[in-house]
């Protein structure tokens, strides 16, 4: 199968290749999926789980990429819940070969039926962004209705999930980034934006959640507006400086099945718009990765693009899912 490899740590995406690997094989509760699309996040090539296994020993080359949406070819010994011919999304294993790749192996209950009216490219957009919202919101920001929100990067792939699903439950959203981020943070449902570069973030007051992306001195001073009994929930390592009375929690994203069905029934039925900035067939994905120019929505690998033959009106329907 073709897939993108890393080897080298210090390159980048700069040092991703397009080689020729075997295809996986399928372990206890795993199966195996034919990859039609696929999400990257680039701060992955600084995850250790990127380059060496669960005892430190070194795994490369690495297959990168962990969001996938795809059809489901074999299952493992024991494997329940899906089955082969399925369309399938979600999370893999941050420990083992990922999603840029025709095939993957992964435990089966990472993944989440996905119905046939929903593209590929749409289900492979959303584990991450829509997981991360998910639980920093809910599960760990306690979020309840009429309370107020600051969501950090608000225009991106994950800040945009952010801002969509604590409007949805009610919440006052205040979305921050550049200013050539305003209008889409807007659209995306924060209730007002603040330029973190023109602006100053102290004026929007004291808040019951901070929702952090960025880190550094941005972390310091959002601390320092979550009021009595508030959160800051971090998904970029742990804040330096604690709320005053308030809670700080860093997290990493985890995957799970039901929550991956909720957020993709809320994209089904409006509630909630992917945030795609830019797709690229599997041939063109180093390319893609390593682009001067800058994207605040999420880059999907179309991995099957040159199986199909291009049909401007299927195109035209799903650009108009995920726009």
């Amino acid at each position: 199968m073709r897939a993108i490899v890393v080897t080298d740590e210090t390159a980048g995406t700069a040092g991703m290749r397009l080689v020729v690997r075997p295809e996986p094989a399928a372990a206890i509760n795993d199966v195996v999926v034919q990859v039609h699309a696929s999400g990257f996040v680039g701060t992955e090539l600084g995850w250790p789980s990127t380059w060496t296994d669960r005892l430190n020993r070194d795994r490369t080359p690495t297959i990168p990429g962990h969001e996938l949406a795809g059809v489901v070819t074999a299952l493992g010994y024991g494997t329940t819940g899906l089955s082969v011919g399925q369309r399938v999304f979600g999370l893999t294993d941050w420990y083992r070969d990922g999603t840029l790749a025709e095939y993957v192996a992964v435990e089966a209950r990472n993944l989440a039926a996905l119905p046939d009216d929903v593209d590929f490219t749409v289900g492979a957009s959303l584990p991450i962004s829509g997981l991360t919202a998910w639980q920093g919101l809910f599960q760990h920001g306690r979020l309840r209705s009429g309370q107020s929100v600051i969501a950090h990067g608000a225009g991106g792939a994950v800040g945009s999930m952010v801002a969509q699903l604590a409007r949805e439950a009610g919440a006052h959203v205040i979305g921050t980034g550049r200013a050539a981020d305003r209008q889409k943070a807007l659209d995306f449902g924060a209730n007002e934006f603040v330029d973190l570069d023109n602006e100053v973030l102290e004026d929007v007051g004291e808040v019951d959640l901070v929702f952090d992306l960025i880190g550094g001195d941005i972390a310091k001073r959002s601390a320092r507006l979550v009021r009595s009994g508030g959160t800051i929930v971090s998904i970029v390592g742990p804040v330096e400086t604690q709320p005053a009375d308030g809670v700080a929690i860093d997290f990493v994203v985890e995957a799970d099945r039901v929550q991956l069905s909720e957020i993709l029934e809320r994209v089904r039925d409006g509630r909630l718009r992917t945030n795609i900035g830019a797709m690229a067939p599997l041939d063109d994905a180093v390319a893609a990765f390593n682009s001067t120019e800058r994207r605040t929505g999420k880059t999907i690998i179309d991995v099957r693009a040159s199986e199909r033959v291009p049909n401007a009106d299927a195109s035209q329907s799903a650009l108009s899912v995920v726009s």
